[in-house]
């Protein structure tokens, strides 16, 4: 169920509306009147709907990113975070890319059968499998739902390699999984560290854990033997862009071993709602802001230009990717991310119930 509504700050939500589906034919526009006016407008409930999918990996061929196959175990995201690409994804379902995509989740509770199920394909081809690439796997539902954690312990039970990445200190909770995973070259976790600053990202990222939860996230990991690194991720020309140097040093304070970064890219619908939300939040600084963007973008909100989605163009982007790349070396985060040191020859179908035993 939908849950549009007019403009308005949220508590606990990133966007402030829910604009139509681009695959509507039928648009709203809100209008005043003059006679009432919303200044408290009630809390938003998330709602969570099985998604029956019959298949779980999906298959990647852009040659922006660094693999092939990822899991997205939930559709949506209650993190809430205003600039996130996957948002106008919900518009294939009839809903708003605003509140929509940050309330109503579309899960997947069988991933672990269908997971274990591709798996033990005769046919299938091991290669490492990325999650959180789309939503993050640790969105709060997590708790309860503990999909991610079903679908860990079958690629542990099939010595798959796994990379993940996540803004949420809950990913510690599977650290009992991940560390032996880890010892094995079978997984590495990204942390995703947009800002320092706890009160943009409580703006930006409502429902995310807090930066410093996120640090001490990365220490229990590294502390555990477990790969971690460090996404300063997307970089804001004019917002947060200024922290980039900041973001590597704490990174690297606990235990990051590389680092990656993304320019903000605004595709669809993305554009409108960053707008809203960066002159609700940041009125004085929405015309600089939005300004800088254009100037990575040619002149427009958003470029998806192969090769430079990612990194924007100009050279405003070239100096943000000059300071990225003399910080990473100054603090030893220069190292080859670990998708390509994940061990895939490790992989082995385990004994199902009625398999015939080996006579050797």
């Amino acid at each position: 169920m939908s849950n549009r509504s007019d403009s308005g700050t949220r508590h606990g939500r990133g966007a402030l509306s829910s604009p139509d589906p681009r695959f509507d034919a039928e648009r709203r526009e809100k209008t005043e009147d003059g006679w009432y006016v919303d200044d408290d407008l009630p809390p938003l409930r998330t709602s969570v709907t099985i998604d029956s999918t019959r298949s779980i990996i999906a298959r990647n061929k852009s040659p922006d990113v660094p693999f092939e196959q990822s899991i997205n175990p939930i559709r949506g995201c209650e993190h809430g975070c205003i600039y996130c690409f996957a948002r106008p994804s919900h518009a294939y379902l009839g809903l708003s890319p605003g509140l929509d995509f940050e309330t109503v989740l579309f899960a997947k509770p069988e991933a672990p059968v269908l997971l274990a199920r591709e798996l033990s394909q005769p046919s299938y081809q091991c290669k490492p499998i990325a999650i959180g690439t789309n939503t993050d796997a640790y969105q709060p539902i997590e708790r309860e739902w503990r999909i991610m954690r079903g679908i860990l312990e079958v690629l542990r039970d099939f010595s798959h390699p796994v990379s993940i990445v996540t803004k949420s200190a809950l990913v510690t909770r599977d650290i009992d999984i991940l560390a032996p995973m880890a010892a094995r070259r079978l997984t590495g976790v990204s942390i995703s560290v947009t800002t320092l600053d706890s009160k943009l990202a409580r703006t930006m990222e409502p429902r995310a854990s807090t930066p410093a939860k996120r640090l001490a996230a990365m220490r229990a990991l590294a502390d555990a033997g477990v790969p971690v690194g460090v996404m300063a991720a997307p970089m804001i020309p004019g917002l947060n862009d200024h922290e980039l140097e900041r973001i590597l040093e704490a990174a690297k304070e606990n235990g990051a071993y590389w680092a990656g970064f993304v320019v903000l890219r605004l595709p669809l619908e993305i554009k409108d709602l960053f707008s809203e939300w960066l002159e609700a939040h940041y009125p004085l600084k929405a015309r600089h802001v939005l300004s800088l963007i254009r100037d990575v973008r040619h002149g427009k909100l958003n470029s998806a230009q192969w090769g430079e989605r990612m990194r924007g163009a100009g050279p405003y982007a070239d100096l943000l990717a000059q300071r990225f790349r003399k910080a990473v070396k100054r603090l030893g985060l220069d190292n080859p991310h670990h998708y390509g040191s994940l061990d895939c020859t490790q992989f082995r179908r385990p004994p199902q119930k009625g398999d015939q035993l080996s006579l050797l």
